[in-house]
């Protein structure tokens, strides 16, 4: 959840290459290679994980940061009656917006939005 440091990526290559040497047996062999194959081709998720505290395939819901484009927002309500924690605030007809201290990251006001006005940062 954005917590790790720049090093942890270092630590976890070693430890995996440390695995492949140390271990007898085939299957223990291989089992670092998702690990060190993700570090190898995408590096650059795991450092945008950690400097920047974002999920750029934006799977990690803790990372997640859900906008509204008052631009696309037509104020139908739609998302803040989907809302369980009521994060949405806006008058009928009116752009609205998201609390982001109250909002939970379910994702239901994306579900519902058929403005295409929710956006996931």
């Amino acid at each position: 959840s954005g917590e790790g440091k720049e090093e942890d990526i270092d630590t976890l290559a070693q430890l995996g290459e440390q695995i492949k040497i140390a271990t007898l047996c085939g299957l223990g062999q291989s089992a670092p290679n998702p690990v060190l194959t993700t570090i190898r081709y995408f590096r650059d998720e795991y450092e945008a994980h950690i400097r920047n505290k974002k999920c750029p395939a934006h799977v990690c819901t803790p990372l997640l940061t859900y906008l509204i484009d008052a631009e696309k927002c037509n104020g139908c309500t739609l998302c803040v009656r989907s809302c369980p924690t009521n994060a949405i605030i806006g008058e009928k007809k009116q752009a609205h917006f998201i609390n982001q201290d109250l909002c939970i990251k379910c994702g239901k006001c994306f579900t519902v939005c058929n403005q295409g006005a929710i956006i996931k940062d």
